[in-house]
């Protein structure tokens, strides 16, 4: 097996270490501020077997910067909103930390919710459930 130069613990403990990180309670609190964009990169499926944010924005992490970057043809007008605050989160913070490193370094200015979704709604957070397919 080939040695890489660097793990994907590291990789994490490094984009977390220059990134802002937001603590569940904290996040729960900032619910009702009108600046603020939850940005779930989870997998769909990961979403309809746990849930989600209300009024989260949902991007897939395979496609967050092509989303973000305002010259791609796959640009999405929520994240061209001025003067937003955008917190992304995944399921344990470890995918939102490395997708934050990575829109900060394209010049895109967001934070992580630290412990992602699996502490949501145990810390009071509300969560929906997408309707079941008929």
């Amino acid at each position: 097996m080939t040695k890489l130069k660097t793990t994907a613990a590291q990789m994490v403990a490094d984009a977390r270490a220059r990134i802002e990180e937001i603590e569940t309670a904290d996040l729960i609190a900032m619910l009702d501020d009108p600046n603020l964009v939850i940005v779930d990169i989870r997998d769909v499926r990961e979403r309809q077997r746990a849930g989600y944010i209300p009024g989260s924005f949902h991007a897939p992490r395979g496609m967050i910067e092509f989303w973000v970057d305002p010259d791609s043809p796959y640009f999405k007008e929520v994240f061209g909103q001025p003067d937003k605050k955008f917190v992304f989160h995944c399921a344990s913070g470890w995918r939102s930390a490395l997708t934050t490193a990575t829109l900060q370094d394209m010049g895109f200015e967001a934070a992580h919710l630290k412990e992602g979704f699996s502490t949501w709604e145990k810390q009071g957070g509300p969560v929906e459930h997408a309707e079941p397919k008929a």
